[in-house]
């Protein structure tokens, strides 16, 4: 009998539609199935997203029947163990282009001597460094990426389950671990059947309402596959395979966002700098507020106790769900950053802290988008007002009565404005943002009067 293939799961914890495993057939009739708990990648993520992939891992293993191989330890040492253990002839995977992960990878390839870290699909629906300029070079605004997205062809789902291939049972194997158990955290149903199953339900109830409700956080009309996509429970092939003879505003504005997730990474991938720093170095000039003061007000936002209603309500879902709607995302970094002027990356970092669907591409960038110093940026003097916003897309007040209850006996869309006044127990509003939204135009402004001129993208010329 041939050696068998180690399939290394990381970000594709799913049995359908998984190149990797149609690769490993090439060569082996049997397989291992892995996943490496690395501390390098748990140590961050926070105690809701660490307990949502254990929700993940725990599912696949009952679809692999008990066969999931879980160690624990530095992936360069781990999976060279487990080749050893099991003689095994290749070690296959999904390719992974974020900073780490390529780094990751590497070491591992390195660490494997003779045995081939074979790479095969990735979890985009085209990977990062795919889509090109005509010149070679990578697109840096949304819009011409996503034309050439559109046009590029995307495979059709690869054609495997769990029977694909011979998994071997990994009993008595030295070093494996237990799943953690992910505590008593209220949880999304995970794994790659509850993936299915809510996008055959977004297909046949919501897609059709995707264009407009998805901006209205009461009517909760957001897909809630972003976790499922961020683990690999579900891969963006098959969604888009699914869509391939649908029309309509709901499914163009859906497969913008599978793109604008693919553009995300394709940044990440050519720029690993901007997980931390500005993509447009312009911005690194701007006046951000330090110390005492500003950390006082970075805490009551995290805690949801500004005074002002769309936030708060947005800040408390974040700490009860892990979870707030794209919408509400925007005007929460927009109150941290152009309100509060205190800067991105420390509103990203919280909300890496608690999103279940935790992405460094997307959720780095789209911060950037709203403070104006990323990749295709807002422009800079677009200032969201927050109560504006909440009137808008929460007309009712149904959004802020449900996660801030000391406004539930405020009616209609005065809990947005609270005309009279805060009820006990709520704050004031910790600024007033007529003023802030001056004082932000003038560091803006300073910025552009001291460097290359800003356009209206927000980019530098």
């Amino acid at each position: 009998m041939s050696r068998p293939a180690i399939v290394w799961f990381r970000r594709d914890l799913r049995l359908r539609d998984l190149p990797a495993v149609l690769s490993a057939t090439d060569i082996a009739q049997q397989g291992v199935a892995l996943f490496v708990l690395d501390d390098a990648l748990l140590g961050p993520s926070g105690p809701r997203r660490r307990a949502f992939l254990m929700a993940c891992l725990r599912a696949l293993d009952d679809d692999l029947s008990g066969r999931l191989l879980v160690v624990r330890g530095d992936p360069a040492e781990a999976v060279p163990a487990v080749a050893r253990a099991f003689d095994a002839a290749e070690v296959h995977i999904s390719a992974d282009f974020g900073p780490y992960g390529a780094r990751r990878d590497a070491h591992v390839a390195e660490a494997l001597e003779g045995v081939a870290l074979v790479s095969t699909g990735s979890p985009y629906a085209v990977s990062p460094g795919r889509i090109t300029k005509p010149d070679g070079t990578p697109y840096k605004v949304f819009s011409a990426y996503r034309r050439a997205w559109l046009e590029h062809d995307v495979r059709p789902p690869a054609a495997t389950d769990a029977g694909t291939i011979d998994w071997i049972d990994p009993a008595g194997t030295p070093g494996r671990t237990a799943i953690p158990d992910a505590g008593d955290i209220a949880l999304p149903p995970a794994g790659e059947r509850a993936a299915l199953t809510r996008w055959r339900e977004f297909l046949a109830d919501d897609l059709e309402r995707y264009a407009t409700d998805r901006d209205h956080p009461g009517a909760d009309g957001t897909s809630r596959l972003s976790a499922h996509l961020k683990f690999g429970c579900i891969h963006p092939r098959t969604l888009l395979h699914d869509l391939r003879d649908r029309s309509g505003a709901g499914t163009t504005t859906f497969r913008s966002e599978l793109a604008w997730r693919d553009f995300y990474a394709d940044v990440l991938h050519h720029r690993p700098d901007t997980a931390r720093r500005n993509y447009n170095e312009t911005f690194d000039a701007i006046r951000y507020d330090t110390g005492p003061d500003a950390d006082t007000l970075f805490t009551a936002w995290c805690e949801g106790r500004t005074g002002f209603p769309i936030v708060d309500a947005g800040m408390r879902q974040l700490l009860a769900e892990g979870f707030v709607p794209n919408r509400v995302r925007m005007i929460v970094a927009s109150f941290l950053t152009k309100d509060l002027h205190i800067p991105w990356w420390r509103g990203a970092r919280h909300f890496m802290t608690h999103l279940v669907d935790g992405d460094l591409a997307s959720n780095q960038h789209n911060w950037q988008w709203t403070a104006g110093s990323g990749t295709d940026a807002a422009p800079y003097f677009r200032i969201f007002n927050p109560t504006a916003q909440g009137e808008k897309f929460d007309s009712e007040g149904d959004y802020v009565r449900c996660w801030v209850p000391e406004l539930r006996s405020v009616v209609g869309s005065r809990v947005h404005t609270l005309p009279d006044g805060p009820p006990e127990g709520y704050p004031a509003p910790l600024v007033d943002h007529a003023h802030e939204r001056r004082v932000a135009l003038e560091r803006y402004g300073e910025i552009r009067s001291t460097n290359r001129p800003i356009h209206r993208s927000g980019r530098a010329e």
